[in-house]
Parts: C-alpha cells; sequence; structure tokens
C-alpha cells in the first residue's frame, strides 16, 4: 500500500494531500532507471578499459608464459654462441695453429646468407620484428655450427696427416750409436775430398762403422732407389718419406731394402761398407727437403739427448776431410 504524501502550504499554513498522477509517476520512474542505466554503462566501459576481463586475464597469464619461455631460450642461445665462439678461438689460434693450417677467414664464419625476404612469411604477424630478429640469429648460429664441424672435419684429416708427418720425418741416425767407431767423422759443409784434396762442398754426413754394421730407415718412406748406378755413391738407398722429404744412405757393402719396399723407421735397409768413391767402411747420410739438400744434424731428436746432440755439432764441425 502506498503511502499518502503531504505538502505544506506556507499561505494557508495547512498541510494539504499531494496529487501525483500516473504520467508523473511514470516520468518518474523513467528517469530513476535512464540514471541507473547511465550509471551503470560508466560503470561497465571503466571496468572494460581498467579492469581486465577473464579472457584477458588468461590470455594475459599466456603472454608471461610465453615471454618466460623466451628469455630462458634467448639465453640458451647466448650461452651456446658463446661456446661457439670458444669453439672457433681454439680452432684458429691453437688447432690449427699446431697442425701449421690457415684458420677459417671471417668472411666465411660470418658471412651473410638468404635474401632480403626471407623473413617476408612472418610480416602479418604482430610481433613480426621479434620473430625475425630472433629466427635470424637461429640461422646465423645454426650456420656457424656447420662451419664448425665442417672445420673439426678438416682438423682431424689434419691431425691424421701429422700423425704421419712426424713418422715419416728423419729424426733418428741411420746406425746405432753404440755401433759407431766414432761419433761422426765429416760433417755437412764445406771439406777437403780425401780423393781429389780440393775443397769440396760435403751435402751430407759421415758415419764410420765396421764393415757390415746394420744401417736403419731414419723415417718411415718408400724406396725411391736401390742400386749402384748414382757416380760416388756405390751400393746406396734412397728412401721418399713423403712431405718434400728424401734420405739416402751411401757405399754399402750389401743393400738389402728392395725398390718399391714401404719401410718404417728403425727398419734394416743394408749394411756399411766402402763401395763407391770411398776411402773407408762408412756410411754417407744425407737429407733432403723439397728437392734441396739440408744439414741432417738437424734430425737427430729422437735418437740424443741435448748434451749428446751438442757433442755431435762439435764433432762435425771439427771433422776437416770426408771420407767420399
Amino acid at each position: 500500500m502506498s503511502k499518502v504524501k503531504y505538502r505544506f502550504n506556507t499561505k494557508s499554513l495547512t498541510y494539504e494531500k499531494v496529487r501525483v498522477t500516473f504520467r508523473e509517476r511514470f516520468w518518474s520512474i523513467l528517469s530513476y532507471l535512464a540514471i541507473g542505466l547511465v550509471f551503470a554503462t560508466i560503470t561497465i566501459f571503466l571496468s572494460r578499459q581498467f579492469l581486465p576481463s577473464p579472457s584477458e586475464k588468461k590470455r594475459n597469464r599466456e603472454l608471461e608464459a610465453l615471454k618466460l619461455q623466451y628469455d630462458l631460450l634467448n639465453k640458451k642461445m647466448t650461452r651456446a654462441e658463446m661456446v661457439l665462439k670458444d669453439l672457433e678461438d681454439r680452432d684458429d689460434n691453437i688447432y690449427r695453429t699446431i697442425f701449421e693450417s690457415e684458420p677459417i677467414a671471417k668472411s666465411i664464419r660470418y658471412g651473410g646468407f638468404g635474401g632480403s625476404d626471407k623473413y617476408s612469411a612472418f610480416d602479418n604477424y604482430e610481433n613480426a620484428d621479434l620473430l625475425v630478429s630472433t629466427t635470424e640469429r637461429l640461422d646465423r648460429l645454426s650456420k656457424q655450427l656447420y662451419i664448425q664441424s665442417k672445420s673439426f672435419d678438416e682438423v682431424v684429416k689434419l691431425a691424421k696427416s701429422k700423425e704421419k708427418l712426424i713418422a715419416s720425418i728423419p729424426a733418428i741416425m741411420p746406425i746405432n750409436q753404440k755401433d759407431l767407431a766414432h761419433s761422426v767423422t765429416s760433417g755437412f759443409g764445406w771439406r777437403t775430398h780425401p780423393i781429389y784434396k780440393t775443397q769440396e762442398f760435403h751435402p751430407g754426413m759421415d758415419f764410420a762403422a765396421e764393415q757390415g754394421t746394420p744401417i736403419y730407415a731414419t723415417g718411415d718412406g718408400v724406396v725411391e732407389r736401390a742400386d749402384n748406378l748414382a757416380q760416388g755413391y756405390g751400393n746406396h738407398v734412397v728412401i721418399n718419406h713423403g712431405f718434400g722429404y728424401q734420405t739416402l744412405y751411401g757405399h754399402m757393402s750389401r743393400i738389402k731394402a728392395k725398390l718399391g719396399q714401404k719401410v718404417l723407421r728403425g727398419e734394416l735397409i743394408g749394411y756399411v761398407g766402402s763401395t763407391g768413391l770411398s776411402t773407408a767402411p762408412h756410411v754417407h747420410y744425407e737429407v733432403i727437403k723439397n728437392l734441396e739438400k739440408v744439414n741432417p744434424i738437424n734430425f737427430y731428436y729422437n735418437d740424443l739427448s741435448p748434451e749428446q746432440y751438442q757433442l755431435l755439432v762439435e764433432l762435425s764441425k771439427n771433422s776437416s776431410q770426408s771420407f767420399d
């Protein structure tokens, strides 16, 4: 039941009953509804502007998770790049230095790749710049890893080749030290020829020993000559060690090695004699590097201690006459 409303009349000083028509009541209700609708609209608008909806909250949580995953991925890529850089430095400055090989050019390691439209597929994405920079970084890392892998394949080949080189270099004396009559009778350089008595260049070293003393290959290789056809050398053997190295062993009493035979360092190839242009039993020994005869004194590091080596150097210098 609606309450009856009264209004005080100041002129008559009496209370008068207020009569509200239906029209007035209708507009009053309508005004209340309009005000409520305005406030509701404002409230909804402000809440949508400043307060996230459940779907937005879910999307924000997913974005936060993606951002965390991206940060972790970014850190992993940074660590991978650091490890790769360390490997590249070792490759260029250690491994290739050891094996006497040129480092890989930076233009190859860090050169460009792909075309300008390689990442055009990302143009329509909201985070296109981020996608492009991350993909490009991964592509660059993949390329550098591939190049480094190929480089290590080459280093392995160099290591195997180096192992063969070390075995092939003439690194011992052709006669056991205990079998020598003297440490050395004549060294590398200008000497008086024992027969012609003229100053001639002696392109090797002479080691005196008893007739029939074993002579050994000083490095791995293949017998290139085994005959007595070269003037002055008598029965002699030439071994091709590869890598530009050859050795010659002259004046043998008997040759044991065969032409084309593969020999190892320390393998018996013949016996001391005095064949050819010679005045006493000895072996004339030469080392040839890239077709140039070099001083054999520099190649006995597998045989001699530093003290023995120094003594051998002095003795070879003091020799004034050769045996051949």
